[in-house]
């Protein structure tokens, strides 16, 4: 049969013989995928972890089902509605066979990519399997969501968030024979794709030790100090748990404070220095700021103690010094991001108690100091598995970097995990290069008695906004902090929701600008003004719980946030002064930046 002899829309086998050589191929890297899988197991360098979580799934799941059969009339009223979806369904597939017009029963949600490719609509077996597909998995997550009697909020809460997941798996674009596009793909290449793919899920699996380790960038691509986190600066202070980093002044004249900035440790610093263009760091020093960064250790068993104090003295306080003492000035500006945001407003808590005044500014990008509307990643922090965290931390010592990544993988299941199983295991192709995802990629550990603090302290008991934290036997109060506070908040922020940043803000004691971007957790602030991105939001001072109201009389601007927080900061620091001398004669340069500790894999 010659080519032009295939059906139109490119469901026919080009080279059965082919096919069929590749189809070994494929059963052959399968195998290498098994083998990678399972020596590390049988070495006892891994275990089978994945049975704990499916575990707290089904009993999650179970009590969901059983508040939904306990009553017959809630049991048929619940069938009822999915049947009369189906029948809606297969009403107007019935209609569109017989050449009738007909609107779809249901449609992807607004910028899900999944069902893209043309076929999922024009070809009427695709569009039926899509259809009933979002059918099934809407009503399936509704189930979890309106789940009452006798379920608290937390496993309403982790019933829908597992019976996403579990929906996301079985989307019917995961598998070849249900996605138009993968089908087409592998029929036209004789399954080439997916001998590939194969391949590089056998590469992948090896690169994880046992464990999937999804390429979400080209790795080779990008090299720390060369590409990426290239900003002129020197280390030039050290001590077990971080490095400081003073960067080299590009301006004649500089504001008089130093601008200190405290990363989160749960991944690495050059997020804040990604490619020149993208480089927040850099654009700092270019408005003139003399910028220090905190660059924090990978932990390994050696950090096992290492608690939120620790975190706190010698890593925030001990900077604070050191930024002081290189520039003369009489305090710090300073930034937290993330959980860098969250252990410098305990550090302003404690210096407020001591009446310790040498911060004078403090700017949170998507910080959250309140974990009341924390949500999704509260899916992961109840007593029981906070207690089985704890267990494992303690015979390692510190927490693998690759389960904080998979977690937070998983709140964006349809962007971070599953286009990439799509285009690397089964497309074959490599993913392009992204500095973004590469960042992402290059994880980091936690130590074991800093993490446990953290999880129970915040987000299981929320002791911070509450009053009933304790640092070194200092109770915390937030509304002893009364100096200026920038809070950043990121529309799409999944890891830190924009309502729990906004109430966040009503638990300092001073004013607080808050400040709404576009985007997400990192495209959110990481939004250099070149690029004339997305959009930001300001308004009235941020009161109490309502973020809604604010959102609504919010006043939008186009482009970035930075040039709007660099005027807020200059009305606070508005002395200039000839730049520092690298170290300042005080602190020997170690190294160049980004430093040997940023470097460190997990």
């Amino acid at each position: 049969m010659s080519t032009d002899q295939f059906p139109k829309d490119g469901y026919g086998f080009r080279d059965p013989e082919a096919f069929a050589h590749n189809l070994a191929r494929i059963m052959e890297e399968a195998g290498k995928a098994a083998s990678a899988y399972l020596k590390p197991r049988e070495e006892g360098k891994a275990s089978f972890d994945f049975a704990d979580g499916a575990g707290d799934m089904a009993k999650v799941l179970s009590r969901v089902a059983e508040y939904w059969l306990s009553d017959p009339e809630r049991t048929v009223a619940a069938e009822s509605t999915l049947v009369s979806s189906y029948i809606d369904l297969w009403s107007n597939s019935l209609k569109r066979m017989m050449g009738e017009p007909t609107r779809p029963t249901i449609e992807p949600e607004p910028g899900d990519k999944r069902f893209a490719d043309p076929q999922w609509s024009e070809n009427q077996f695709f569009d039926f399997l899509k259809q009933f597909y979002l059918v099934t998995s809407r009503w399936a997550v509704e189930m979890a969501e309106n789940a009452q009697d006798g379920v608290d909020e937390h496993t309403r809460q982790k019933a829908a968030f597992y019976t996403r997941q579990i929906a996301n798996a079985l989307a019917p674009s995961n598998f070849v024979l249900t996605n138009p596009e993968l089908l087409r793909e592998t029929l036209e290449t004789n399954g080439e794709n997916l001998v590939r793919g194969m391949h590089m899920l056998a590469e992948d699996i090896e690169a994880g030790h046992g464990d999937l380790k999804i390429r979400q960038s080209s790795p080779g691509d990008f090299r720390l100090g060369e590409n990426l986190a290239t900003t002129p600066g020197k280390v030039i202070h050290q001590n077990g748990l971080c490095q400081v980093i003073q960067y080299a002044p590009t301006t004649d004249t500089v504001l008089k404070r130093p601008l200190l900035i405290v990363p989160p440790w749960i991944n690495k610093f050059y997020i804040l220095d990604l490619t020149r263009e993208k480089s927040f760091i850099r654009w700092c020093v270019e408005q003139g700021h003399t910028v220090f960064v905190i660059s924090w250790v990978n932990p390994g068993k050696a950090h096992a103690r290492k608690s939120f104090e620790h975190y706190m003295r010698e890593g925030v306080l001990e900077s604070v010094d050191v930024a002081m003492k290189v520039t003369g000035a009489d305090g710090d500006d300073t930034i937290g991001y993330c959980v860098g945001g969250t252990i410098l407003a305990v550090t302003l808590a404690w210096m407020a108690a001591r009446k310790d005044d040498r911060i004078k500014t403090a700017t949170f990008f998507a910080t959250q100091v309140d974990f009341t509307h924390a949500g999704d990643l509260k899916v992961f922090v109840d007593e029981e598995q906070i207690a089985d965290l704890e267990y494992k931390m303690k015979m390692r010592g510190y927490l693998e970097g690759k389960t904080m990544s998979s977690a937070f993988n998983m709140l964006r299941a349809n962007d971070l995990i599953w286009p990439y199983i799509i285009g690397n295991y089964m497309k074959g192709k490599e993913p392009s290069a992204f500095d973004l995802l590469y960042w992402n990629a290059d994880a980091t550990r936690m130590p074991a008695a800093n993490h446990a603090f953290y999880l129970r302290n915040c987000y299981l008991k929320n002791k911070l906004a509450s009053g009933e934290m304790e640092i070194a036997g200092v109770r915390l109060d937030l509304r002893k902090c009364k100096i200026p506070i920038y809070n950043l908040a990121t529309r799409e922020d999944h890891i830190a929701p924009p309502r729990s940043v906004f109430y966040g803000s009503s638990f300092f004691g001073g004013k607080v600008t808050f400040v709404l971007t576009g985007s997400g957790h990192i495209a959110g602030v990481i939004n250099p003004p070149s690029r004339n991105k997305y959009q930001y939001w300001t308004g009235p001072a941020p009161k109490g719980d309502a973020y809604d109201a604010w959102a609504a009389k919010a006043r939008e601007h186009p482009g970035s946030w930075w040039p709007h927080w660099q005027a807020w900061i200059e009305k606070t620091n508005t002395v200039r002064v000839k730049p520092p001398k690298m170290g300042a004669g005080k602190f020997k340069p170690i190294e160049d930046a980004p430093g040997s500790y940023v470097r460190v894999k997990a």
